[in-house]
């Protein structure tokens, strides 16, 4: 059974649903890898930092293993590869068609400040938008966009010209001198 699409629309409501405010970008991408670990044991599947990846590492270190930011074994579905990004790193697609082509599902949380190019099938794009601003040091903060806030509550009161003159008189002091 192929429920891809439903668990990237899963993430990726579960992505939008995470803020935060004044981040660095390592702190960024490490929120939101573990979003994805606490997305992945709510839904009741072994979640795994820095799994194993099928995609060899480029020479001289090829007999080694690449590994993808979040594996999730899922019992009677196949199981899950995550790969969080801020950047369009080619490798990472590779990574991920490569994981996909053995089977997994494959899904790539891109966060950053601008729109993201959809990857190709069967990869499929988790976006994460943020808005950026520079630090008291000069260093990227980023943060998740705040909604407009709602209007502010009115009275229903009739106020009349007298009451609202009444509303900005002041007390006098009696503590300073």
């Amino acid at each position: 059974m192929d429920d891809t699409e439903r668990v990237a629309g899963s993430l990726a409501a579960w992505v939008a649903s995470v803020s935060f405010a004044d981040r660095e970008a390592d702190q960024v991408t490490e929120l939101l890898i573990e979003a994805v670990v606490w997305w992945a044991q709510e839904e009741g599947w072994r979640a795994y930092r820095k799994a194993r990846s099928v995609f060899p590492l480029p020479e001289p270190m090829a007999h080694l293993h690449s590994f993808v930011d979040v594996g999730i074994a899922r019992a009677g579905a196949p199981p899950i590869v995550v790969e969080v990004d801020r950047s369009d790193r080619k490798r990472t697609l590779d990574k991920l068609a490569a994981e996909a082509a053995q089977g997994r599902v494959a899904l790539w949380v891109r966060w950053g400040t601008g729109t993201f190019a959809v990857p190709p099938e069967p990869v499929r794009l988790i976006p994460c938008r943020v808005e950026s601003r520079r630090g008291p040091h000069g260093q990227r903060l980023f943060s998740t966009p705040h909604a407009d806030p709602p209007p502010p509550e009115h009275t229903d009161a009739d106020l009349t010209l007298a009451e609202q003159s009444e509303l900005f008189e002041t007390e006098p002091d009696c503590g300073a001198h």
